[in-house]
Protein backbone atom coordinates (compact mmCIF):
# COMPACT_ATOMS: atom_id res chain seq x y z
CA UNK A 1 0.00 0.00 0.00
CA UNK A 2 2.72 2.42 1.00
CA UNK A 3 4.75 1.44 -2.08
CA UNK A 4 1.76 2.16 -4.34
CA UNK A 5 1.27 5.57 -2.77
CA UNK A 6 4.95 6.38 -3.11
CA UNK A 7 4.82 5.31 -6.75
CA UNK A 8 1.73 7.44 -7.35
CA UNK A 9 3.46 10.39 -5.68
CA UNK A 10 6.56 9.92 -7.83
CA UNK A 11 4.48 9.76 -11.00
CA UNK A 12 2.78 13.03 -10.03
CA UNK A 13 6.09 14.88 -9.76
CA UNK A 14 7.75 16.86 -12.51
CA UNK A 15 10.82 14.64 -12.29
CA UNK A 16 8.88 11.66 -13.60
CA UNK A 17 7.27 13.66 -16.42
CA UNK A 18 10.34 15.54 -17.63
CA UNK A 19 11.74 14.80 -21.07
CA UNK A 20 15.03 15.80 -22.67
CA UNK A 21 13.63 18.83 -24.46
CA UNK A 22 12.10 20.28 -21.29
CA UNK A 23 15.42 19.75 -19.51
CA UNK A 24 17.19 21.67 -22.30
CA UNK A 25 14.70 24.54 -21.96
CA UNK A 26 15.24 24.67 -18.20
CA UNK A 27 18.99 24.92 -18.76
CA UNK A 28 18.41 27.67 -21.35
CA UNK A 29 16.17 29.56 -18.92
CA UNK A 30 18.85 29.33 -16.23
CA UNK A 31 21.47 30.57 -18.71
CA UNK A 32 19.31 33.59 -19.60
CA UNK A 33 18.85 34.30 -15.89
CA UNK A 34 22.62 34.20 -15.53
CA UNK A 35 23.04 36.71 -18.37
CA UNK A 36 20.43 38.98 -16.85
CA UNK A 37 21.57 38.84 -13.22
CA UNK A 38 25.32 38.35 -13.45
CA UNK A 39 26.11 40.01 -16.80
CA UNK A 40 23.29 42.58 -16.41
CA UNK A 41 22.04 42.09 -20.00
CA UNK A 42 18.62 43.82 -20.16
CA UNK A 43 17.75 42.50 -16.65
CA UNK A 44 14.42 44.32 -16.34
CA UNK A 45 12.99 42.25 -19.16
CA UNK A 46 15.26 39.24 -19.38
CA UNK A 47 14.65 38.22 -15.74
CA UNK A 48 10.84 37.92 -16.08
CA UNK A 49 11.10 36.42 -19.59
CA UNK A 50 13.58 33.72 -18.56
CA UNK A 51 11.64 33.01 -15.36
CA UNK A 52 8.49 32.60 -17.46
CA UNK A 53 10.41 30.08 -19.60
CA UNK A 54 11.41 28.29 -16.42
CA UNK A 55 7.79 28.04 -15.26
CA UNK A 56 6.46 26.94 -18.65
CA UNK A 57 8.88 24.03 -18.94
CA UNK A 58 8.35 22.44 -15.55
CA UNK A 59 6.34 19.27 -16.37
CA UNK A 60 2.78 19.08 -15.13
CA UNK A 61 2.27 22.82 -14.58
CA UNK A 62 -1.02 24.35 -15.68
CA UNK A 63 -0.03 28.02 -15.54
CA UNK A 64 -0.77 28.56 -19.25
CA UNK A 65 -3.76 26.21 -19.43
CA UNK A 66 -6.84 27.73 -21.05
CA UNK A 67 -10.26 27.48 -19.38
CA UNK A 68 -12.07 24.25 -20.28
CA UNK A 69 -15.70 23.23 -19.56
CA UNK A 70 -16.22 25.97 -17.00
CA UNK A 71 -12.95 25.23 -15.19
CA UNK A 72 -10.72 28.27 -14.69
CA UNK A 73 -7.50 28.59 -16.65
CA UNK A 74 -3.99 29.02 -15.30
CA UNK A 75 -2.75 32.28 -13.80
CA UNK A 76 -0.39 33.08 -16.67
CA UNK A 77 -3.08 32.32 -19.27
CA UNK A 78 -5.14 35.21 -17.91
CA UNK A 79 -2.14 37.54 -17.72
CA UNK A 80 -1.19 36.50 -21.27
CA UNK A 81 -4.41 38.00 -22.62
CA UNK A 82 -2.72 41.39 -22.32
CA UNK A 83 -0.21 40.17 -24.91
CA UNK A 84 -2.77 38.34 -27.04
CA UNK A 85 -5.03 41.39 -27.21
CA UNK A 86 -2.15 43.79 -27.90
CA UNK A 87 -2.48 45.70 -24.61
CA UNK A 88 0.92 45.43 -22.93
CA UNK A 89 3.26 46.72 -25.70
CA UNK A 90 1.38 50.04 -26.19
CA UNK A 91 1.38 50.55 -22.41
CA UNK A 92 5.15 50.05 -22.40
CA UNK A 93 5.37 52.65 -25.18
CA UNK A 94 3.43 54.99 -22.91
CA UNK A 95 6.18 54.61 -20.32
CA UNK A 96 8.94 54.92 -22.92
CA UNK A 97 7.43 58.17 -24.16
CA UNK A 98 7.22 59.52 -20.62
CA UNK A 99 10.94 59.14 -19.98
CA UNK A 100 12.21 59.92 -23.51
CA UNK A 101 13.59 63.34 -24.40
CA UNK A 102 12.86 64.14 -28.06
CA UNK A 103 14.85 67.37 -27.70
CA UNK A 104 18.05 66.12 -29.44
CA UNK A 105 16.03 64.99 -32.46
CA UNK A 106 14.09 68.26 -32.61
CA UNK A 107 17.31 70.23 -32.27
CA UNK A 108 18.77 68.42 -35.29
CA UNK A 109 15.86 67.11 -37.42
CA UNK A 110 18.27 65.64 -39.97
CA UNK A 111 18.85 62.79 -37.53
CA UNK A 112 15.33 61.57 -38.33
CA UNK A 113 16.81 60.33 -41.61
CA UNK A 114 19.36 58.22 -39.71
CA UNK A 115 16.57 56.61 -37.68
CA UNK A 116 14.68 55.89 -40.90
CA UNK A 117 17.75 54.46 -42.63
CA UNK A 118 18.36 51.97 -39.82
CA UNK A 119 14.91 50.47 -40.45
CA UNK A 120 16.18 49.11 -43.76
CA UNK A 121 17.24 46.00 -41.85
CA UNK A 122 13.60 45.28 -41.04
CA UNK A 123 12.44 45.15 -44.65
CA UNK A 124 15.59 43.43 -45.94
CA UNK A 125 15.15 40.65 -43.39
CA UNK A 126 11.40 40.48 -44.10
CA UNK A 127 12.29 39.63 -47.70
CA UNK A 128 15.02 37.24 -46.53
CA UNK A 129 12.58 35.38 -44.28
CA UNK A 130 10.18 34.94 -47.20
CA UNK A 131 13.00 33.55 -49.35
CA UNK A 132 13.82 31.09 -46.54
CA UNK A 133 10.30 29.71 -46.69
CA UNK A 134 8.52 31.58 -43.90
CA UNK A 135 4.95 32.65 -44.74
CA UNK A 136 4.23 36.38 -44.97
CA UNK A 137 2.55 36.56 -41.56
CA UNK A 138 5.64 35.09 -39.89
CA UNK A 139 8.23 36.93 -42.00
CA UNK A 140 6.96 40.35 -40.91
CA UNK A 141 7.56 39.98 -37.14
CA UNK A 142 10.88 38.22 -37.84
CA UNK A 143 11.99 41.30 -39.77
CA UNK A 144 10.98 43.62 -36.93
CA UNK A 145 13.71 42.05 -34.77
CA UNK A 146 16.10 44.20 -36.80
CA UNK A 147 14.69 47.31 -35.19
CA UNK A 148 15.98 46.12 -31.78
CA UNK A 149 12.61 47.12 -30.31
CA UNK A 150 11.23 44.38 -28.07
CA UNK A 151 7.72 45.76 -27.44
CA UNK A 152 7.18 46.42 -31.16
CA UNK A 153 8.37 42.91 -32.07
CA UNK A 154 6.04 41.41 -29.46
CA UNK A 155 3.10 43.56 -30.59
CA UNK A 156 3.45 42.66 -34.26
CA UNK A 157 4.03 38.97 -33.49
CA UNK A 158 0.96 38.80 -31.24
CA UNK A 159 -1.14 40.22 -34.07
CA UNK A 160 0.27 38.22 -36.99
CA UNK A 161 2.09 35.09 -35.75
CA UNK A 162 1.44 34.39 -32.04
CA UNK A 163 2.90 30.88 -32.44
CA UNK A 164 6.34 32.50 -32.83
CA UNK A 165 6.06 34.78 -29.81
CA UNK A 166 8.59 32.92 -27.65
CA UNK A 167 11.44 32.65 -30.19
CA UNK A 168 10.96 36.20 -31.51
CA UNK A 169 10.80 37.75 -28.04
CA UNK A 170 13.93 35.92 -26.88
CA UNK A 171 15.77 36.86 -30.10
CA UNK A 172 14.68 40.52 -29.95
CA UNK A 173 15.66 41.06 -26.33
CA UNK A 174 18.86 39.05 -26.68
CA UNK A 175 20.06 41.30 -29.47
CA UNK A 176 18.99 44.39 -27.55
CA UNK A 177 21.15 43.17 -24.68
CA UNK A 178 24.05 42.44 -27.04
CA UNK A 179 24.09 45.90 -28.64
CA UNK A 180 27.48 46.75 -27.01
CA UNK A 181 28.93 43.52 -28.42
CA UNK A 182 27.47 43.46 -31.94
CA UNK A 183 27.58 47.10 -32.99
CA UNK A 184 31.18 48.33 -32.35
CA UNK A 185 32.91 45.98 -34.84
CA UNK A 186 30.44 46.97 -37.56
CA UNK A 187 30.89 50.67 -36.75
CA UNK A 188 34.69 50.46 -36.90
CA UNK A 189 34.65 48.40 -40.08
CA UNK A 190 32.55 50.93 -41.98
CA UNK A 191 34.18 54.16 -40.80
CA UNK A 192 37.64 55.69 -40.93
CA UNK A 193 39.50 57.08 -37.93
CA UNK A 194 39.12 60.55 -39.43
CA UNK A 195 35.34 60.12 -39.42
CA UNK A 196 35.20 58.64 -35.91
CA UNK A 197 37.01 61.61 -34.34
CA UNK A 198 34.65 64.23 -35.80
CA UNK A 199 33.38 66.54 -33.05
CA UNK A 200 29.82 67.71 -33.67
CA UNK A 201 28.54 71.18 -32.82
CA UNK A 202 26.53 71.72 -29.67
CA UNK A 203 22.80 71.26 -30.16
CA UNK A 204 20.52 74.30 -30.08
CA UNK A 205 18.02 74.70 -27.22
CA UNK A 206 14.55 73.36 -27.97
CA UNK A 207 11.59 75.46 -26.81
CA UNK A 208 8.77 74.13 -24.69
CA UNK A 209 6.33 74.97 -27.48
CA UNK A 210 8.22 72.71 -29.90
CA UNK A 211 8.28 69.90 -27.36
CA UNK A 212 4.50 70.10 -26.85
CA UNK A 213 3.53 70.48 -30.50
CA UNK A 214 5.73 67.59 -31.70
CA UNK A 215 3.90 64.63 -30.07
CA UNK A 216 0.51 66.08 -31.04
CA UNK A 217 1.48 66.57 -34.69
CA UNK A 218 3.17 63.15 -34.96
CA UNK A 219 0.02 61.48 -33.61
CA UNK A 220 -2.21 63.30 -36.09
CA UNK A 221 0.01 62.65 -39.12
CA UNK A 222 0.62 59.01 -38.21
CA UNK A 223 -3.06 58.42 -37.57
CA UNK A 224 -4.00 59.87 -40.94
CA UNK A 225 -1.28 58.05 -42.90
CA UNK A 226 -0.87 54.72 -41.05
CA UNK A 227 -3.77 54.10 -38.64
CA UNK A 228 -2.40 50.63 -37.79
CA UNK A 229 0.61 52.27 -36.11
CA UNK A 230 -1.53 54.37 -33.75
CA UNK A 231 -1.62 51.93 -30.80
CA UNK A 232 2.17 52.21 -30.49
CA UNK A 233 2.83 55.73 -31.79
CA UNK A 234 -0.22 57.19 -30.02
CA UNK A 235 0.81 55.80 -26.63
CA UNK A 236 4.44 56.84 -27.20
CA UNK A 237 3.41 60.39 -27.97
CA UNK A 238 0.89 60.55 -25.12
CA UNK A 239 3.63 59.55 -22.71
CA UNK A 240 5.92 62.24 -24.13
CA UNK A 241 3.17 64.86 -23.94
CA UNK A 242 2.62 63.98 -20.27
CA UNK A 243 6.34 64.59 -19.77
CA UNK A 244 6.60 67.85 -21.67
CA UNK A 245 3.33 69.72 -21.11
CA UNK A 246 4.28 70.69 -17.55
CA UNK A 247 0.86 70.12 -15.96
CA UNK A 248 0.78 66.32 -15.63
CA UNK A 249 3.98 65.55 -13.73
CA UNK A 250 2.25 63.00 -11.49
CA UNK A 251 0.85 61.11 -14.49
CA UNK A 252 4.23 61.23 -16.21
CA UNK A 253 5.95 59.73 -13.18
CA UNK A 254 3.24 57.09 -12.87
CA UNK A 255 3.70 56.08 -16.52
CA UNK A 256 7.48 55.96 -16.12
CA UNK A 257 7.51 54.02 -12.89
CA UNK A 258 4.51 52.18 -11.40
CA UNK A 259 2.57 51.44 -14.60
CA UNK A 260 5.65 50.62 -16.65
CA UNK A 261 7.10 48.32 -13.99
CA UNK A 262 3.87 46.35 -13.57
CA UNK A 263 3.36 45.92 -17.31
CA UNK A 264 6.98 44.87 -17.84
CA UNK A 265 6.55 42.09 -15.25
CA UNK A 266 3.30 40.84 -16.79
CA UNK A 267 4.62 41.08 -20.35
CA UNK A 268 7.96 39.44 -19.61
CA UNK A 269 6.70 36.47 -17.63
CA UNK A 270 3.84 35.66 -20.02
CA UNK A 271 5.97 36.00 -23.15
CA UNK A 272 8.56 33.74 -21.56
CA UNK A 273 5.82 31.25 -20.71
CA UNK A 274 5.02 30.85 -24.42
CA UNK A 275 8.52 29.41 -24.97
CA UNK A 276 7.64 25.82 -24.21
CA UNK A 277 9.98 23.10 -25.43
CA UNK A 278 7.55 22.06 -28.19
CA UNK A 279 7.24 25.61 -29.52
CA UNK A 280 10.84 26.73 -29.03
CA UNK A 281 13.13 23.80 -29.88
CA UNK A 282 12.54 23.73 -33.62
CA UNK A 283 14.59 24.40 -36.75
CA UNK A 284 12.52 27.54 -37.32
CA UNK A 285 13.74 28.95 -33.99
CA UNK A 286 17.37 28.67 -35.12
CA UNK A 287 16.45 30.36 -38.40
CA UNK A 288 14.68 33.17 -36.51
CA UNK A 289 17.66 33.77 -34.24
CA UNK A 290 19.99 33.82 -37.25
CA UNK A 291 17.73 36.13 -39.24
CA UNK A 292 17.42 38.40 -36.20
CA UNK A 293 21.19 38.80 -36.07
CA UNK A 294 21.27 39.56 -39.79
CA UNK A 295 18.45 42.10 -39.41
CA UNK A 296 20.13 43.88 -36.53
CA UNK A 297 23.51 43.93 -38.29
CA UNK A 298 21.99 45.30 -41.51
CA UNK A 299 20.12 48.01 -39.59
CA UNK A 300 23.33 49.07 -37.84
CA UNK A 301 25.37 49.01 -41.06
CA UNK A 302 22.86 50.98 -43.12
CA UNK A 303 22.57 53.57 -40.35
CA UNK A 304 26.35 54.05 -40.29
CA UNK A 305 26.57 54.18 -44.10
CA UNK A 306 23.82 56.78 -44.25
CA UNK A 307 25.72 58.68 -41.55
CA UNK A 308 28.78 58.63 -43.84
CA UNK A 309 26.64 60.06 -46.63
CA UNK A 310 25.38 62.84 -44.35
CA UNK A 311 28.94 63.47 -43.21
CA UNK A 312 29.98 64.03 -46.82
CA UNK A 313 26.89 66.12 -47.63
CA UNK A 314 27.42 68.43 -44.63
CA UNK A 315 31.14 68.88 -45.17
CA UNK A 316 32.16 66.76 -42.19
CA UNK A 317 29.70 68.11 -39.61
CA UNK A 318 28.04 64.73 -38.91
CA UNK A 319 29.94 61.93 -37.17
CA UNK A 320 28.84 58.71 -38.94
CA UNK A 321 28.97 56.78 -35.67
CA UNK A 322 25.67 58.25 -34.57
CA UNK A 323 23.98 56.45 -37.48
CA UNK A 324 24.31 53.16 -35.60
CA UNK A 325 21.96 54.57 -32.94
CA UNK A 326 19.12 54.54 -35.48
CA UNK A 327 18.09 51.13 -34.16
CA UNK A 328 15.53 51.38 -31.38
CA UNK A 329 17.49 50.13 -28.37
CA UNK A 330 17.07 53.28 -26.25
CA UNK A 331 19.39 54.53 -24.81
CA UNK A 332 21.91 51.69 -25.14
CA UNK A 333 22.61 52.23 -28.85
CA UNK A 334 23.28 55.93 -28.23
CA UNK A 335 25.68 55.03 -25.43
CA UNK A 336 27.55 52.69 -27.78
CA UNK A 337 27.97 55.56 -30.27
CA UNK A 338 29.38 57.66 -27.44
CA UNK A 339 31.66 54.85 -26.31
CA UNK A 340 33.18 54.15 -29.74
CA UNK A 341 33.59 57.86 -30.45
CA UNK A 342 35.27 58.60 -27.12
CA UNK A 343 37.70 55.70 -27.63
CA UNK A 344 39.01 57.48 -30.73
CA UNK A 345 38.76 60.99 -29.28
CA UNK A 346 38.37 61.27 -25.48
CA UNK A 347 37.06 64.81 -25.89
CA UNK A 348 34.26 63.72 -28.19
CA UNK A 349 30.74 63.80 -26.71
CA UNK A 350 28.29 62.12 -29.08
CA UNK A 351 25.65 60.92 -26.62
CA UNK A 352 23.10 63.70 -27.07
CA UNK A 353 23.67 63.77 -30.84
CA UNK A 354 23.15 59.99 -30.98
CA UNK A 355 19.92 60.26 -28.99
CA UNK A 356 18.36 62.00 -32.00
CA UNK A 357 18.53 58.98 -34.35
CA UNK A 358 17.94 56.68 -31.37
CA UNK A 359 14.50 58.07 -30.56
CA UNK A 360 13.81 58.46 -34.30
CA UNK A 361 14.46 54.73 -34.54
CA UNK A 362 11.76 54.04 -31.95
CA UNK A 363 9.29 56.01 -34.05
CA UNK A 364 10.57 54.38 -37.25
CA UNK A 365 10.23 50.80 -36.02
CA UNK A 366 6.69 51.45 -34.77
CA UNK A 367 5.75 52.96 -38.13
CA UNK A 368 7.35 50.02 -39.95
CA UNK A 369 5.29 47.65 -37.80
CA UNK A 370 2.18 49.64 -38.61
CA UNK A 371 2.90 49.45 -42.35
CA UNK A 372 3.41 45.68 -42.21
CA UNK A 373 0.31 45.22 -40.08
CA UNK A 374 -1.85 47.29 -42.40
CA UNK A 375 -0.58 45.37 -45.44
CA UNK A 376 -0.87 41.87 -43.98
CA UNK A 377 -3.75 41.85 -41.48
Amino acid sequence: MIAEKLLAFWQSTGFAGMDLFQAIMLVLALFLLYLAIVKKYEPLLLVPISFGMLLANIPGNTLMAAPVDGQPGGLLWYLYQGVHLGIYPPLIFLGVGAFTDFGPMLANPKTLLLGAAAQFGIFATFIGAILMGFPLLQAAPIGIIGGADGPTAIYLTSQLAPELLGPIAVAAYSYMALVPVIQPPIMRLLTTKKERVIVMEQLRPVSKRERIIFPIMVTILTGLLIPAALPLIGMLMLGNLLRECGVTERLSKGAQNELNNIVVIFLGITVGATASAAAFLTADTLKIIGLGLVAFSIGTAVGVLFGKLMCYATGGKINPLIGSAGVSAVPMAARVSQQVGSEENPGNHLLMHAMGPNVAGVIGSAIAAGILLSLLS
